[in-house]
């Protein structure tokens, strides 16, 4: 079967290294992987608890309709239950929102680099990808984005804070976006991070969401509630636009467990608070020794910072792989000579700190 000729140009996603892979191919006992934005600390204890008395009937079908999670949330982000779709993950919801908008004959808009789904599902299903490349900041281009909007234009996609740069966009410019975009442009703005940003950098998307019944927003519980291998992400948006997404959603979608922890996880904001002030304590602290010794970094609104590198990252990864640190080379996320980092525990960022340092004296000397 030949399938779809696109096919024949795309490439599967490519995951990071898994733990189990490095420590046999390096002969290492401790690993620290820091290289697919996941949440060191784990989950809320909440969620061990109710998994482990939830009395869940793996014979039967999930509740395709997430109720009792769609009531939660509702309540949670003071929102209506047919103001969200459920998805595993929000790569799958990337695949809806394309799957319903997009077609031949159609073009998106988005940055570049920014999460590399939003082509990819694009070119699958035939649209055009207008890729609009970042400010030498990290920052958005939004104007030129605005610029790139025409009649065929179905979708934009805007990653805040971005993904692989960290770099929010202001309250003040998704509010000139929104004014100045065509009402029949969908505007997805993926929140994939949101927990993680300082409250000075909110949005407020959810205030907004009403005025401008073009705008979705995505948010997951993969990152700071740390149900990733659950899969579980959402939109939230005018309920047209939602009841489009449930028409071509599976009717399965996410599992009776997944379910039960994330409501189970939405119940502990306490955890959550805790988790997002470690992780600036730590990411700021790791910054500020970055730029220290000349490794600069992009100013950073998520669990991860964007670091450039004195030479070429593919050889900084290998030589903080040979030391037990998996990370993301930059040039596998669209900008290199840089390297993503995921913001660890502090012990652990302690000892990616002395890494480095090893590195870096080891350049130095060759640069002699």
């Amino acid at each position: 079967m030949e399938g779809k000729d696109i096919l024949k140009e795309l490439r599967p996603y490519e995951q990071g290294m898994q733990t189990e892979e490095v420590k046999r191919k390096y002969n290492l006992d401790h690993i620290v992987k820091l290289a697919s934005n996941e949440n060191p600390f784990g989950f809320s204890p909440k969620v061990k608890s109710v998994l482990k008395d939830a009395d869940i009937d793996f014979n039967i079908y999930p509740d395709g309709h997430a109720t009792e999670l769609s009531s939660a949330l509702a309540i949670h982000l003071s929102i209506e239950e047919d103001e969200i779709a459920f998805s595993s993950g929000l790569d799958e919801m990337i695949l809806i929102i394309s799957r319903c908008f997009l077609e031949k004959g159609k073009n998106t808009v988005m940055a570049v680099p920014t999460f590399p789904q939003y082509k990819h599902q694009a070119r699958i299903e035939g649209a055009e990808a207008r890729e609009v490349p970042l400010k030498e900041t990290g920052d958005h281009d939004l104007d030129e984005m605005l610029a790139q909007i025409d009649e065929d234009t179905a979708i934009v996609w805007i990653c805040s804070p971005n993904n692989p740069t960290g770099c929010p966009i202001t309250e003040e410019q998704l509010n000139r976006f929104m004014d100045q975009c065509p009402n029949n442009v969908l505007v997805v703005l993926d929140e994939a991070y949101y927990e993680f940003a300082r409250k000075e950098s909110d949005l407020h998307a959810l205030d907004k969401f009403r005025k401008y019944p073009n705008l979705l927003i995505l948010r997951t519980f993969s990152k700071a509630y740390g149900l990733a291998g659950l899969r579980i992400g959402y939109a939230i948006g005018n309920s047209s636009i939602i009841g489009k997404l449930n028409v071509a959603r599976g009717p399965f979608n996410t599992s009776s467990i997944a379910q039960k922890a994330a409501v189970a996880a939405l119940g502990d904001q306490s955890f959550i608070n805790e988790v997002t002030v470690k992780n600036i304590e730590i990411r700021e602290d790791f910054a500020e020794f970055l730029n220290s010794i000349g490794w600069e970094c992009f100013i950073s609104e998520t669990n991860f910072l964007l670091v450039k590198t004195p030479t070429d990252d593919i050889e900084v990864f290998q030589k903080l792989l040979e030391r037990g640190f998996i990370i993301r080379p930059g040039s596998k996320v669209g900008w290199p000579q840089t390297i993503r980092v995921t913001i660890g525990k502090a012990d652990d960022m302690e000892l990616m700190k002395q890494a480095i340092r090893e590195i870096d004296a080891v350049f130095a000397k060759v640069e002699e």
